[in-house]
Formats: C-alpha cells, structure tokens, sequence
C-alpha cells in the first residue's frame, strides 16, 4: 500500500473516532441533562431537626419581636423597652374587652381581616415547624404572640352572628401622628353580621380559629375546644350569609379591599378539616363549591386577601399524607395539580417561570407592600420540598422539565436572602438584622421618643424629623425594593418603608421551614 493510501486510511479512522466520540459526549450530555431535569436526586429522608441555620436562626429571632412591638392592650412581660400598654377601652362602647390584638402597620387601626390572616399563618408555621422553632426557643413566643391576637378574636365575636372586624377610625388615626400610649382619640367600632355580611372576614376569622386550636389542643384542651366553637359558628355564618365586606362595607375599600370571599370559604373549609376530621368540610372543599371557587389550573399569588395558593398547597397535605379514601379524590388531586402549577411558576428555570422578577430574581408584583409577595410565595415553596421529601416524591413536572425538592428550596433561599442583604441595596429588608437596615421606618411608635409629650397633632414633627428613629422597630419587615431595586429609606415614604403586622407572620413561616431541616407531620392531630 502507497503512502497516499496510508494517509486516506488513517484519515477515515481518525473520522470514525472523531463521529464517536461526539456521539459519546451526546449521550453523556443527554443523560446529565435527563438525570437533572427528569430525575431529580431526592436525597436522604428528613427526620428530627438537624443543624441550625445560625443566619435563619438569628433573624428568626429578630422577626419575631415584631409581634410584641405591634401589641395593644395591658402588656404582660413586655420586653421592648419604648412599649407600654395602650388602647385598653377598646370595645368599651360595646361592652366588650377588645384592648388586645395587635396593630396593623405604622399606624393603631386594627384591621380584622389582616389580622386574621396574620393568626393563620402563625398557626400554620406552629404546626408544620413548631419543632424547628423550638431548637431556637422560637416556639413558645410563637405560640403567646398568636394567643394575644385569638385572645382578641374570641372577644370580637360575641355571638354567632356577630363579628367585630375593625377598631380605630383610619381617617382619625391617620390625622395623628402619635405613640398609641398616648392616644385619646374615640376608636370606633365596626362590625359585619347578617345584615352587613362580610364572609371573607368571618371566614378567615374562622380559618385562623381552627387552625389556632389545633396549635392549643394539647396544651389547652378548654382553650382549644372553645376556638373550634368559634371556628365553626363563624363559618357558618359566612356562608350562610354571602357578600363581601367592601360591597356591605364600602368605607373598608380603601386599606383591605377584599376581591372575593370564595378563596376564604375554601380555606376557612379546609383548615376546619384538618381540625375536625369532619368529611363534611372535605366534601365542602371538593365538590361544587370547589369547583365553582377553586380556580384549578391558575396559579394564584398567596396574599392577606387571596388565599387559593395557599388552600392548594394545604389540600396537597391531604394528597400527600391523607386516608386513601380521600388522598384519591380527583377533585383533591386538581388542587394539588394546580399548586404544582403555581410551584412551576415559581422556579426561575421553569418553562413557565413568571416574568414578576427583579434582574435579581425577586418576585416583585406591587409597588406597594414589595415583599409580601415574594416572602409568602417561599414559604409556600419550602412547605411544598418538605411534602415531597417527607412523601419520597422526587419531582414535579412543568411543561416537560423535571424538578425536585431541592430546586424549590432552592428558589425559597435566594428569596429569604434576598431580603436579608443579598440585593443591589446591600441592605437588611428586616430591621434590627445585619449591618445595614432601614432606619426611617414609617412607624409612629418608633419615631416618638418614649420620653416625649405629645398630643395628635403636636407629634408630626416626628414624622419629618431628619434625624433617625429613636427606637428600633425591631423585626419590623418593610414594604421593600421597587421594581428597579432601589430603596428609599424616608418616614414619609410609607409604600416602601411601612411595615405590616402580617408580613412579619409571613416571614417568620419562612424562616422557621428554613433554620433546619425535618421531617413534617403527617397529620396535625
């Protein structure tokens, strides 16, 4: 054979390697890709708390101070030093004890509905990460802050048909500007009853009832038991009595406009489940009210007034954990399906990812309020990884694309630290966290010197007073970034700077899913 020949012969061998080695890296490359996108490494079994998250674990501690900074009433044990009691005649004019409960925000309305909802989400986080919170000796300040608000819950409801929704006028309120212990204002009282319904505060006042007996049932099985008689009359009585609390109401539209009561009716239903067994409650949730109200297949973000998401994921439990006479249900299968759908929404990888994101992927939907949505939506996510860890189900499917517990985790992690310095601001979103946090937060307490004098107007001077405030609202969580992640840390800018009651409970759910890691019940009973 000639040297040509040689040359031609080593030059198709070497073709034939070349061709087989790229269809060797093909193959390698698909199968990486399948093994992350189509099977998703579970990792081990989650059991007892395991080592603590020193960052999670110390801001845990700084949210939960919050609660005590926002409380009204005659203060047991206070432990922030500018705090004294406040508001103790609230409910006098009805005869009723209303001088508990907490503020809503910088100002001393108190507003049922958000109220509510701050309680049952307490409830939630007790019952899924009580055993987290306790390796920080979180649990038991969790457990009085939420007795502090269904204190006052118990007292607003005085009879079946009853419900106190609000105490506080906000236009007088927010003619002042003072510290509540100085307020002398009338604080007048509304309330919604057969004639004025107002189903979607009845119902989540329902939903953070049921859920708060579950919390107390087996450190106070009185307190508990007469929770649940609450729990059920109101909801009852939402439902029976039909209509919206801003159409009955109109004066409420504009802080807490509800955009419906059906989310609340599904929620308040599912939470009286899981507290009584009852089938009726499951058949309420998975027939035709579920049907007519569950929204299946539209991912929903979880909020004070929207409570879908957060029914889809708690009806997963059901999925995940329940009987077989129930886990079974088409019906309970949509709910879990759809919030699959709003997981996949979620993941920034995801095919169907939302475009609601800063360049630096924080779920950013409002100007107002910024982070409500972002830290709701986390915690969502970090209880959905621990279904499926717990359940051994290694993925969920979007649009094709694989995922795992991890990936969701993932997402709740790059949100948390997000709020906690990792942004374009450097800054700590929790006040009393880091280095670095707002110092002008729109709070009244916080901006008067607890030595001050002042009346409802003499105080304003506070408000645009340039120096910092006098006193730390510590574990107050701000409204947050805007869209382009700036952030302006003024008193009078309250769209970015005012904290919010039930932002904090949000908060708190998140980091407890995220100080360590457990196992989570299978049952709450």
């Amino acid at each position: 054979m000639g040297e040509g020949s040689r040359k031609k012969g080593f030059c198709g061998w070497f073709l034939v390697l070349l061709v087989a080695a790229v269809i060797a890296i093909a193959v390698v490359i698909t199968v990486r890709k399948r093994s992350q996108n189509s099977e998703p490494e579970l990792g081990p079994v989650p059991g007892p708390p395991g080592q603590v998250q020193k960052k999670y674990g110390d801001a845990l501690k700084i949210a939960m101070q919050f609660f005590d900074v926002q409380k009204s009433g005659k203060l047991v044990d206070n432990k922030i030093s500018w705090r004294g009691d406040s508001a103790l005649k609230d409910g006098s004019e009805a005869k009723l004890d209303l001088s508990k409960g907490m503020y809503d925000a910088g100002d001393h309305i108190k507003f049922g509905f958000p109220l509510a909802f701050t309680a049952t989400v307490l409830s939630w986080t007790i019952l899924e990460y009580g055993d987290q919170m306790q390796t920080v000796d979180q649990l038991e300040p969790a457990q009085d802050s939420l007795k502090w608000i269904t204190d006052y819950l118990i007292e607003a409801h005085p009879s079946e048909n009853v419900l106190y929704i609000q105490v506080g006028d906000p236009k007088t309120d927010h003619g002042c500007w003072e510290r509540p212990e100085a307020m002398t204002e009338k604080r007048p009282l509304i309330q919604v009853n057969t004639s004025s319904p107002g189903t979607e505060v009845a119902a989540e006042t329902a939903a953070a009832m049921a859920s708060a007996s579950l919390v107390f049932k087996s450190s106070d099985s009185t307190y508990s038991s007469t929770l649940l008689k609450h729990a059920k009359q109101l909801f009852t009585f939402a439902d029976k009595h039909r209509g919206s609390y801003s159409e009955s109401i109109p004066e409420v539209q504009t802080y807490y406009n509800s955009t419906g009561y059906e989310d609340e009716l599904l929620w308040a239903a599912s939470w009286l489940y899981h507290a009584t067994g009852d089938i009726s409650y499951f058949e309420y949730v998975t027939g035709e009210n579920g049907n007519d109200f569950a929204k299946f297949g539209s991912p929903s973000w979880f909020s004070w007034d929207n409570k879908l998401a957060g029914t889809q994921v708690l009806l997963s439990r059901v999925s995940f954990f329940g009987e077989k006479d129930t886990s079974n249900s088409a019906s309970l299968n949509k709910y879990r399906k759809t919030a699959e759908a709003v997981m996949c929404g979620l993941l920034p990888k995801s095919p169907s990812a939302t475009k609601s994101r800063t360049d630096n992927g924080l779920i950013w939907v409002s100007e107002w309020n910024a982070l409500q949505h972002p830290v709701a939506s986390a915690f969502l996510a970090v209880l959905y990884s621990d279904y499926m860890l717990t359940s051994r189900t290694a993925k969920l499917s979007c649009s094709g694309e694989s995922y795992g517990p991890s990936d969701i985790r993932k997402f709740a992690i790059s949100q948390v630290d997000y709020i906690l310095g990792d942004n374009p601001m450097k800054m700590s979103y929790l006040v009393g966290y880091g280095d670095k946090y707002p110092e002008y937060v729109h709070h009244r307490g916080a901006s008067i010197p607890e030595d001050a004098t002042t009346g409802c107007k003499t105080g304003w001077k506070w408000l645009d007073s340039t120096d910092p405030n006098p006193n730390v609202a510590v574990g107050a969580v701000v409204g947050g970034p805007f869209l382009n992640e700036t952030y302006v840390d003024s008193r009078n800018n309250s769209m970015q700077g005012e904290p919010t009651t039930y932002n904090s409970a949000v908060l708190v759910a998140l980091l407890s899913g995220l100080i360590t890691t457990s196992s989570v019940v299978q049952s709450f009973t």
